[in-house]
């Protein structure tokens, strides 16, 4: 211990520095301290003053001008060049292809009553696909997952649902993939997509609805459209990286034996990065098919429009049924792409025992899916599923019957914790932000900004904030950040319990890690459903959805923070006669302090997607004001700035957070 102590001092010249970082350390809680005190006593003398206050049914003039804008351009949408000859070739491109993969697995073609494919040719397929890029475990998954969503009465939709995801993702990879390659070779192309990128990924998925509907109209096509815009970033990422993690020695190697650069790149660079790119591929998929569900709220078919109108009606049964079929086509999915960026080095594993029967076998499993698509375009009896959907019928009852129970005989306690959190974090901390004066507000979140996250994000939240006042929603907007910063602080009370746990034990992680994999497949919609059986259509649901949501991200970041401080000063501390307590608090957590920020950032960020679309389920604010937008026309415009009010709040987060991230990993 006396050593650990006295390193600061081996040297003269480094005595001045550690007071001074010291002094910064402890400086910066005592600043914060400050502002939340000087916010304090000014809000008890000037609440109710200067809060910007909106009704409901009342506009701006910023929200009767995105109206008119609307107005005109649906006006003029057939004789402007701009859309004649950009906007609307882009929507008829995409809505042909969209068309073209319904038909095939979904919809009813022109000249048949039913698809070209039916079920019996989409399940053969889908075996097959995930054998051939897999293996045989997941192969029998994929049969037994599609089987069930036949089984489940929702098969239609589900076929829907997988048809706008696999649109979108091919779409979103014929220019991901080529774009993620060039910012992996190019210093530069990475610098600047990386700002887009970061931006992109910022934005909540609601977001992206709003203004794509503006040019792309409401339908099938502008839900591609903002599911591919959606999607692409993950592939961008993960391509540009994979590229770049290829050994420079390897890359030298090729280069001394005379290989082009063309040849470096299709002969080393990608053969070496495929499994890293096919994560991204993974990624994408997971990110398309969450949003394909949201985009129900623009008229997008499939399972998320079943999930809404249930959602709407407050069917917990329904809305159970369907989003479980999503599940289970987001675990197939997923495991599928999962499976194909590790079968080489399973391949490798298996030593040849299998391998060279494996050529005969695809080719013969090809022919017997060649069959049967043949049979399911032939035959209505391999076309039709057959059945009632009985399955899904017994789960909605079983749903309903159980919401049932729990409102009889859980009330009690489901509204006393509801309660408490309400009555003694939520309204509190929500009168603060929104009864205070804007200014006083948005001084408040300058100072704490720039105290965070240093001068450049108090810039970009001073920014933010003047932008925020100017969508007219700062009261909306302040409901919003309360319920975000709720919930986010429950998200890292959470995260810092198990993550901590799970970092500091091997076996902890291995039985936690792979139901945190599980839950972060899920799409954002199915969260809401069992919390609206347990509390009802409140905002309590949303910040509860919300929590579970964007914890196992913030575990896994935590635990890995933790399990990567280093062993040597774990043991120093343990020796110099630390127990268990002193050790995660004076040791573990404070080295692990970058990786705590970064938990915040990614928690803060999932929480707003999360609490905004709560706006479905009585969370009220801007998720209310976007989804009011879609269905009522002359609250479109209002609807369109709460999207622009959201995107402030995630950039806002998102800038602080990565901000003192850096710092506090310096």
């Amino acid at each position: 211990m006396t050593v650990v102590m006295e390193k600061p001092e081996r040297t003269g010249a480094k005595e001045p520095a550690a007071p001074a970082g010291s002094a910064r350390r402890v400086g910066r809680p005592v600043l914060v301290a400050a502002i939340l005190v000087g916010w304090l006593v000014l809000f008890a003398v000037l609440r109710g003053r200067q809060t910007l206050s909106l009704a409901a049914a009342d506009l701006t003039d910023l929200h009767r001008w995105f109206n008119d804008v609307n107005d005109s351009i649906g006006a003029n949408r057939d004789s402007n060049p701009l859309f004649l000859y950009f906007f609307n070739e882009i929507r008829l491109v995409i809505d042909t292809l969209v068309t073209f993969v319904q038909e095939l697995i979904s919809q009813p073609s022109a000249d048949r009553p039913l698809p070209q494919i039916g079920w019996l040719g989409v399940v053969g397929i889908a075996g097959y696909v995930s054998w051939a890029v897999g293996n045989w475990r997941v192969a029998l998954l994929a049969v037994a997952g599609f089987t069930f969503l036949g089984l489940q009465g929702l098969w239609q939709e589900s076929m829907d649902t997988l048809a706008l995801t696999l649109s979108a993702v091919f779409v979103a990879l014929l220019f991901a993939i080529p774009l993620g390659v060039w910012a992996g070779l190019s210093d530069r192309v990475n610098r600047i997509v990386t700002p887009f990128l970061d931006f992109m990924q910022t934005m909540p998925t609601f977001v992206y609805l709003a203004p794509l509907t503006l040019f792309f109209l409401i339908g099938g096509a502008s839900a591609t459209i903002a599911t591919v815009i959606y999607a692409a970033p993950p592939a961008i990422r993960i391509t540009a990286h994979a590229i770049r993690s290829v050994p420079e020695t390897t890359v030298e190697a090729a280069a001394s034996l005379g290989a082009t650069r063309r040849q470096a790149l299709l002969k080393v660079l990608l053969p070496m990065s495929k499994r890293t790119v096919v994560m991204g591929v993974n990624q994408s998929i997971m990110a398309a098919l969450a949003m394909v569900t949201i985009a129900a709220l623009i008229d997008a078919p499939g399972l998320g429009k079943t999930v809404v109108q249930a959602l709407q009606s407050l069917d917990v049964g329904t809305a159970f049924n369907a989003g479980l079929s999503i599940v289970v086509l987001a675990i197939v999915l997923d495991r599928v792409t999962t499976a194909a960026s590790v079968r080489e080095e399973t391949a490798r594993r298996s030593k040849g025992r299998f391998r060279t029967w494996r050529r005969p076998l695809l080719g013969a499993g090809a022919v017997i899916a060649t069959v049967l698509a043949y049979l399911s375009h032939t035959y209505v009896w391999a076309a039709e599923f057959p059945g009632e959907g009985s399955v899904g019928s017994s789960v909605a009852s079983a749903a309903d019957t159980t919401t049932t129970w729990v409102q009889d005989n859980l009330s009690g306690l489901t509204n006393a914790v509801r309660d408490a959190l309400t009555n003694g974090l939520l309204n509190p901390f929500q009168s603060l932000l929104t009864d205070s004066p804007w200014w006083l507000v948005g001084a408040v979140l300058v100072a704490l900004g720039a105290v965070l996250g240093g001068r450049r994000a108090g810039v970009t939240t001073a920014v933010c904030v003047g932008l925020l006042v100017g969508t007219g929603l700062w009261s909306d907007a302040m409901t919003t950040l309360a319920s975000t910063l709720v919930a986010t602080v429950l998200v890292m009370l959470l995260g810092v319990v198990v993550g901590v746990w799970m970092g500091r034990s091997a076996l902890v992680d291995r039985l936690i890690r792979p139901t945190l994999d599980a839950a972060q497949v899920m799409p954002p919609f199915v969260y809401l459903v069992p919390f609206l059986a347990l509390f009802g259509a409140t905002r309590f649901t949303a910040i509860v959805a919300a929590v579970v949501y964007a914890a196992p991200v913030a575990i896994k970041i935590i635990a890995d923070g933790v399990r990567n401080v280093p062993a040597t000063t774990v043991e120093a501390a343990t020796a110099a006669g630390c127990n268990t307590w002193q050790l995660i608090t004076k040791v573990q957590l404070p080295m692990a302090r970058g990786a705590l920020t970064l938990a915040t950032n990614q928690g803060l960020i999932y929480v707003l997607s999360m609490v905004v679309v709560g706006g479905l389920v009585g969370a009220g604010a801007l998720g209310y004001d976007v989804v009011a937008g879609f269905s009522q026309g002359q609250l479109y415009g209002k609807g369109l700035a709460a999207g622009l009010a959201i995107v402030l709040l995630g950039v806002m987060f998102d800038r602080i957070t990565q901000a003192a991230a850096r710092r506090a990993g310096a």
